[in-house]
């Protein structure tokens, strides 16, 4: 293929990539090219790298809200904006490590049987509600619902509430981009008001015990014992793991239909298949980009930048860059002192990313364990519409 073909196939720029059919060659010019650059068209500075990525992620100039803006505008005054003042992820400050901790603390004390047991129940459940083998459409609601039936089962919802539960997390995490539609917004908004609703009646009954109680338990430890904060962050744990499970889920079901090597490996040995969840959250991971926010001037990654200006963070790029990955465009199962960003770095790092790899792995053995052949969904994929989440729907 000559460079002038590739080139006609890239993507227009780093926030088409995220849907694009195969935006890897793209982003490997940008760390060979432009590890770090202002993209003017955007209004963006652009990490790509490995090391510009971790420089921006780990800078104290940066932040993961503009401090002007706090909370999205369209938000204020609203349950979704309830709930997202007081996301730690939202947050820096001094509330924010000290919560930080609880959350971390809180992810930490899940028994690692005891997610693979409530994941493996949970893959049951959906999909015999929801026959996906017989309709593979349903996949795609299969991939959403199974971290909300996961995780909310974790802190402690009804059975009988979690399919609306899951319908509340959708609404709910739309507010998060800003792509949402009026429409989307307003529905986000009533869903929060749902959501903080159930979360208010399950904290006042579970100070101990579950999830949440061990949330509540942590935050009360650290001497943060509002429970709006508490509440806010026990949503946060639904609709942080809602899209990126789901295309975790789902790029995991791609990458077994396009490496056949790899499903031969999974069909004779399935404890390889955690190994190809690993691998698929560096290769083609769930969450394609971040963002950061300066709030002062200065230098970073050896550019002046200003108060004000933001920083796209590819993830997805850093992951493969070569300096992190050796032979980056190959999909390696087992690959010896695997690196990836997906779950950032710094002190916003993500810590869900166990949970996340045992929802996931039940998922897809629950979907091969139930006679679907992945291979007969080959097909170019369709993603769903967003800014930073790789997520495949069928």
């Amino acid at each position: 293929m000559s460079p002038e073909h590739t080139a006609m196939q890239f993507p227009r720029d780093p926030l088409a990539a995220v849907t694009h059919p195969d935006p890897y060659p793209y982003y490997a010019s940008l760390v060979a090219e432009r590890p770090f650059y202002r993209d003017e068209a955007l209004g963006l500075w652009v990490a790509s790298s490995a090391a510009a990525v971790t420089a921006v992620l780990t800078s104290d100039l940066c932040r993961v809200r503009p401090p002007a803006e706090p909370v999205p505008r369209a938000l204020l005054g609203s349950p979704a904006g309830d709930i997202f003042g007081h996301l730690v992820r939202m947050n820096d400050g001094p509330g924010h490590c000290p919560f930080k901790q609880a959350v971390s603390a809180t992810l930490d004390s899940v028994d690692r049987t005891q997610a693979a047991e409530q994941s493996k129940t949970s893959a049951r459940i959906l999909w015999d509600e929801l026959e996906p083998a017989a309709e593979p459409r349903r996949l795609t609601e299969f991939a959403f619902g199974l971290p909300v039936f996961v995780v909310g089962s974790l802190l402690g919802v009804a059975r009988d509430r979690l399919t609306e539960t899951a319908r509340w997390t959708g609404d709910f995490v739309r507010c998060l981009s800003p792509l949402s539609t009026p429409e989307q917004i307003e529905q986000s908004k009533t869903a929060a008001g749902h959501l903080l609703d159930l979360f208010r009646s399950l904290l006042a009954g579970q100070r101990t015990g579950g999830l949440l109680g061990t949330l509540a338990a942590e935050a009360r430890r650290l001497g943060r014992e509002d429970v709006d904060v508490i509440v806010a962050n026990g949503i946060g744990f639904l609709s942080q793991s809602y899209e990126a499970t789901a295309g975790l889920l789902g790029n995991t079901v791609l990458a077994l239909i396009s490496h056949p090597g790899a499903r031969e490996q999974v069909t004779g040995d399935s404890d390889l298949l955690g190994h190809v969840v690993q691998e698929v959250l560096r290769y083609d991971p769930p969450v394609q980009n971040t963002r950061r926010f300066l709030a002062g001037s200065g230098e970073l990654f050896g550019r002046q930048v200003k108060e004000g200006d933001a920083v796209l963070v590819v993830l997805a790029a850093a992951n493969r860059d070569p300096a992190a990955n050796p032979d980056p465009g190959r999909f390696e199962a087992l690959r010896a002192s695997r690196r990836h960003f997906t779950f950032g770095a710094g002190p916003h790092e993500c810590p869900g990313e166990a949970l996340a790899a045992s929802i996931v792995e039940a998922g897809v053995r629950q979907l091969l364990a139930s006679g679907l052949r992945v291979e007969d969904l080959a097909r170019p994929p369709r993603y769903r519409v967003s800014g930073n989440a790789r997520v495949p729907i069928w």
